[in-house]
């Protein structure tokens, strides 16, 4: 037997049989690296493990991320909050990524997906994913002294999953984990009893869903007088509408931080940002849009990262309401768009095409063996007439104005003219678009026709159920179909990857015929940095600054 073989056959009596098929996949050819790691560190398998067996099969690890110099102040750019900050409610870039830098999640992911362990050390699922334990990082403190322990982890949970109150993580939780759900085992290990068997909820609990910072138990809101956290800054100070700045945390129970400081600027609109970047007077900035991304894509001084995405523009189609209640009609607007257009064209080149479904190519288990719906405006205007709509019809297309929205709604309106489809458009303010964001009192929920901006996920399950099951709170194709909801239940309970694969393929199909959404495009995200700066890490949830130097 081979030496390799003999290493991984040595490792695999300690795992479970969901475990192991994760490395007869890898085995048979039928996932890579990449997938691997992924999949395992799902699972609650280490990274240092996972990259072990991939090498001992001839897989070799990725070039590591280089680190500057120790020292130094980093400044970066960023949105004004959107209110008073508070890590249960906000939904705000400029509100998390401040949080960010002195708070901490369970787990984090990484530019490739996978999930690293922060103040959870490990997890593993029950036989059939409805619970998840996990264990936590000993000898932590947050910045106010306090010991970090489970019971810190249960009163954060608790607070994001209670229906009573308004935390903005409802809409990961709803059906998924219930205030009590998550309870004590020891100091040092908590357990996720489930609502419904999930076979990727660690990324429910890590920095996709910005809202489940750790927390003290104690913690009673304003939470701008302390940031509290565990993490490697903490606050110096804070000045609603201006800015803030962050110091090392001496204490920090990890790898301390490289930066001695962190200062924030708040800026009310993109523009003064990226002057405020060409000046030199940041470093660093959020991301920023595509539609103003060629000021910086060209200035010598800036660096422009890209980071694939699952962000998307859902246009959404009201399935409840005529013309749209058939789908010959959803069909032949998906038809007729565009979508080399839309990717050459609007977003530069700078995203990936769609094919009418949340499964964006970034994620492992899209089936990329669907055929991709192009253009035929012959096809469409047939459908068009199958319907009785041969003389096209009058609708107001309802969105916001933000980034490349307007644009992408004026091009539909374009695309759907060919077809005899006459669209107006009602581009708003985002406050007045989304409105109090439940049905009745929402122009985003209750718009027969609409374009909504959807932030990058790694996994693609709040994207198949808030705004696609039948009683999804973002449902704003108001569509409901229980063959659809079946299929998403089997997809989120899954913890092998056979299974996935085949009820994403399933879902795939499934909305190809349906079109209550249009997927055209998933753009990807532009962080723009200057020149001497390096350590910024490629992920799409957000800044994390901590390895972060710039050299002078």
């Amino acid at each position: 037997m081979p030496k390799h073989f003999r290493t991984i056959d040595a490792a695999r009596k300690t795992l479970s049989a969901i475990e192991n098929s994760a490395i007869d996949e890898l085995l048979a050819g039928k996932i890579g690296r990449r997938e691997f790691l992924r999949h395992g560190s799902v699972l609650g398998l280490s990274l240092p493990f996972l990259g072990g067996i991939a090498s001992a099969v001839g897989l070799g690890a990725p070039q590591a991320r280089a680190e500057g110099k120790p020292g130094g102040t980093v400044r970066a750019g960023i949105a004004v909050p959107g209110g008073a900050i508070d890590p249960v409610t906000f939904y705000d870039s400029g509100s998390y990524q401040l949080v960010f830098q002195v708070a901490e999640f369970l787990c984090v992911t990484q530019p490739d997906l996978t999930l690293k362990p922060v103040l959870a050390e490990s997890w593993s699922p029950n036989a059939d994913g409805s619970v998840w334990t996990f264990k936590l990082r000993k000898g932590v403190k947050f910045h106010n002294g306090e010991d970090f322990r489970a019971d810190d982890v249960v009163a954060t949970f608790d607070r994001l999953a209670d229906p009573s109150g308004t935390s903005n993580a409802l809409s990961v939780f709803k059906g998924l984990l219930s205030k009590g759900g998550t309870r004590k085992v020891n100091d040092h290990a908590v357990e996720f009893h489930l609502d419904a068997p999930n076979g990727s909820f660690p990324y429910s609990v890590s920095i996709d869903n910005y809202n489940a910072v750790i927390l003290p138990a104690s913690y009673k809101g304003d939470y701008e007088k302390t940031f509290e956290g565990t993490g490697p800054f903490r606050l110096e100070s804070y000045t609603p509408k201006v800015g803030a700045s962050f110091v090392r945390n001496p204490d920090y129970w990890g790898e301390k931080a490289l930066p001695d400081r962190l200062e924030f600027k708040f800026y009310g609109d993109v523009q003064p940002r990226i002057l405020a970047l060409q000046a030199g007077e940041v470093d660093v900035l959020d991301a920023i849009p595509l539609d103003v991304s060629q000021v910086v894509l060209g200035n010598p001084d800036i660096t422009v990262l890209r980071v694939a995405s699952t962000a998307h523009r859902q246009l959404h189609m009201r399935c409840d309401m005529a013309p749209f209640t058939d789908k010959r009609v959803r069909q032949a607007l998906a038809l007729c768009i565009d979508r080399t257009q839309l990717v050459n064209g609007l977003c530069r080149g700078m995203a990936a095409t769609g094919n009418d479904s949340p499964f964006a190519p970034a994620f492992p288990v899209t089936d990329k063996s669907v055929a991709q719906r192009t253009r035929d405006i012959a096809k469409a205007k047939q459908l068009m007439e199958a319907a009785g709509l041969g003389g096209g019809f009058d609708m107001t297309l309802t969105t916001l104005r933000y980034s490349d929205i307007p644009g992408y709604a004026q091009l539909f309106q374009n695309f759907a003219k060919e077809i005899g489809a006459r669209i107006s458009l009602d581009i708003e303010d985002q406050d007045k678009y989304y409105g109090k964001a439940v049905f009745g009192q929402s122009d985003w929920l209750d718009s027969p026709l609409g374009i909504t901006d959807y932030a990058h996920r790694s996994v693609p399950n709040v994207f198949l159920k808030s705004p696609l099951v039948s009683d999804g709170p973002w449902n704003a194709a108001h569509f409901k179909n229980a063959s659809y909801d079946g299929l998403v239940t089997g997809y989120l309970k899954a913890l092998d990857l056979d299974a996935q694969r085949k009820a994403a393929s399933d879902i795939q199909k499934l909305l190809l015929d349906e079109t209550p959404v249009i997927f055209s495009y998933f753009p990807d995200l532009l962080v723009p940095v200057r020149k001497n700066v390096s350590g910024v890490p490629p992920i799409a949830a957000g800044l994390l600054l901590d390895r972060v130097s710039v050299a002078s």
